[in-house]
């Protein structure tokens, strides 16, 4: 009886630079490439940053403020 393979998963990152608009910046944010409509590619990558935002501001009781740009991670 012959295994079957196992489908390949796509576990690639991509890295952002985050800057806000009261001028703090985080580096090498994570984007999954599944994440990323090829379409809208900034759309999609800002709106999975804010909800990783939304998530850290409710555990940590620190909110963060508007996003001013998201560049590519050098």
């Amino acid at each position: 009886m012959a295994r079957q393979k196992k489908q390949p998963v796509d576990n690639a990152f991509a890295l952002f630079d985050v800057i806000y608009q009261d001028g703090a910046r985080t580096s090498n944010r994570k984007v999954p490439t599944t994440d990323i409509d090829q379409f809208d590619r900034e759309n999609s990558i800002r709106t999975y940053i804010e909800a990783q935002d939304r998530k850290i501001a409710e555990m940590s009781g620190n909110p963060r403020g508007p996003i001013k740009s998201i560049t590519p991670s050098a």
